[in-house]
């Protein structure tokens, strides 16, 4: 019998690491845990390493690398503990390992992941992050290398599901007419637009449906998070941004649809559960169980569907554009938005004014054609620098 693929994880800590190891942990024959980061987080990723018994992790820096090494040590484990970007990287491209799960939130994620395409992995791509700041990149990457890329955000797994192989050559070869990616609509989906500029971090990250990180659930109520979505999906599909059309579906049940010039329209249906799309890349081409219950439509009994509006959500506008205005404009979208949540989460700003931070660093910086990744890490700097001044300016 092979080998069990060696997997390892990038942000294990989080819920889509966590639902990767619960995956994995079914099918010990076919996965083995080769490395498992986790950053800051070390109770957590001490806990799954005396679990899973990886042979690296990956801690923030090196004072907590060697507290966690020390701690490994006596639970009788011979892991090896890394610290740092640079340890990412390296357990990313490690020779020995097969799987890469992309799982960091952020930016922080985009040059770990990039090492693992560079370096011809299987890589699963929840890190939506690193193909929006660096697209072009990332797909010469990816066509050098030779690695797979496979994503793992339910809306792009669904639309991979619904296109046939070919689709590389151009949607147009294809027979698609356009992508409609589903969007649950968050917790706001229902507020009056006046009503936004009193909410609370709590409100936003009470996601109706789905159990994600604080970031991810308040860009999901500012529909950022759609946002970032379509940018990827226009890379991932060699699509033009007026080929994906958002459209809200509140039960989360389809996780996204291809429209075809035949009046075809192909939907991928399942419970809002994480783990079916990464037991799908896990797997791909097979398919392997992955412990979440069958979907019941009498149950269900009804699917609805809007249009989104833009007066309620207007980050996912701010985000289109940024996709047709292309070079650095979805990295200073990406990094303007990263400091805008992370000052909501502080209650530093009202939610109503993440949108007011991003449009106003959009407008101050023209962007720039990309020709490596310093011009990405450049923008991203700036982006960042020009929505601190924002807050500055602003008292906050």
């Amino acid at each position: 019998m092979n080998r069990p693929l060696q997997v390892t994880v990038l942000g294990a800590t989080g819920s889509i690491g966590l639902s990767t190891l619960d995956v994995i942990a079914r099918h010990p024959d076919r996965y083995a845990v080769f490395a498992l980061t986790g950053f800051s987080r070390l109770a957590e990723l001490r806990a799954l390493c005396l679990v899973h018994r990886p042979r690296f992790a990956v801690a923030a820096d090196e004072a907590q690398a060697r507290a966690l090494q020390q701690q490994l040590r006596e639970d009788g484990l011979t892991t090896q503990v890394m610290s740092g970007e640079g340890g990412l990287s390296e357990v990313a491209a490690h020779p020995e390992t097969d799987v890469v799960m992309a799982a960091i939130v952020g930016a922080a994620g985009l040059k770990p992941t990039l090492a693992a395409v560079q370096s011809g992995k299987r890589v699963l791509l929840a890190n939506k992050e690193a193909l929006v700041m660096s697209g072009a990149l990332f797909m010469r990457a990816l066509r050098d290398s030779g690695a797979v890329l496979l994503p793992i955000d339910s809306e792009h797994n669904a639309i991979f599901q619904c296109l046939p192989s070919a689709y590389s050559q151009g949607l147009g070869s294809v027979g698609v007419r356009r992508i409609l990616l589903t969007a649950s609509g968050g917790p706001f989906r229902e507020f009056a637009p006046e009503r936004l500029i009193d909410v609370t971090p709590e409100q936003a990250c009470a996601h109706p449906n789905w159990s994600m990180g604080r970031k991810i659930s308040v860009d999901s109520a500012s529909m950022m998070n759609k946002g970032l979505e379509l940018i990827e999906a226009c890379w991932l599909f060699d699509a033009h941004p007026n080929q994906v059309e958002v459209v809200i579906h509140p039960q989360s049940v389809i996780h996204s649809m291809v429209d075809y010039v035949d009046g075809s329209v192909l939907a991928q249906l399942g419970n809002p559960d994480m783990r079916t799309p990464i037991a799908h890349a896990l797997a791909w081409p097979e398919r392997i169980e992955s412990g979440v219950s069958a979907l019941d439509l009498l149950q269900i009994g009804r699917l609805d569907f809007q249009a989104p509006d833009d007066s309620r959500f207007p980050c996912l506008q701010l985000a289109r554009q940024s996709a047709e205005n292309g070079g650095t404009a979805p990295a200073m979208l990406n990094a303007a938005n990263e400091v805008a949540v992370e000052a909501f989460l502080n209650r530093r700003i009202r939610f109503t004014e993440i949108a007011s931070i991003i449009d106003d660093v959009l407008n101050r910086e023209a962007p720039v054609a990309v020709g490596c990744l310093e011009d990405v890490l450049a923008a991203d700097r700036c982006a960042r620098e020009r929505a601190g001044q924002w807050l500055g300016r602003n008292g906050r």
